[in-house]
């Protein structure tokens, strides 16, 4: 017999996010983000992760897998280490950036290492900046479980958006 779980999904209008992300420098805005200053942007709410640390140049997000991140082999799918290690490494570019420039992902390259499932606990994934130069920018960033232990590593270039 099948039992049927249930996860109810609630997030804030993501239009201040928008606009505070536009507005302000990289650094600026996260900083905010990481202080409550301004809800988190749906997608952490969907996928149970949130912003935790920026610095120059640096981001840190942390997150709970869950069942409801299951694919058919009853571990966790691979796109939630992805999207972390997406959100971690576009953030620490964010960072380097003044207000008004914006960027998005031209690629990444992710290289599973441990698989996780709902029992692995928090996550936490670090991203640093290599290079952020006027039209592309690069970073590196990896995956931890709560005992350190590696799980993803991941790299990404990024288009620098100005005007």
């Amino acid at each position: 017999m099948q039992s049927t779980r249930e996860r109810i999904v609630r997030w804030d209008d993501p239009a201040g996010v928008v606009e505070l992300v536009r507005t302000s420098a990289g650094l600026d805005a996260l900083r905010r983000l990481v202080a409550g200053e301004t809800p988190p942007p749906p997608i952490a709410q969907l996928m149970n992760f949130r912003l935790v640390e920026v610095a120059d140049g640096y981001a840190v997000f942390e997150g709970e897998p869950g069942e409801e991140h299951y694919n058919p082999i009853g571990s966790v799918h691979g796109g939630f280490a992805l999207t972390l290690l997406d959100s971690a490494l576009g953030c620490s570019i964010h960072t380097m950036l003044p207000a008004g420039i914006g960027y998005t992902t031209s690629d990444v390259q992710v290289r599973f290492v441990r698989g996780m499932t709902k029992d692995t606990g928090t996550v936490r994934c670090e991203a640093t900046a290599l290079h952020v130069g006027r039209s592309t920018a690069v970073a590196e960033g990896k995956l931890y479980d709560r005992e350190r232990r590696l799980l993803a590593v991941g790299t990404t270039a990024c288009a620098i958006l100005r005007g």
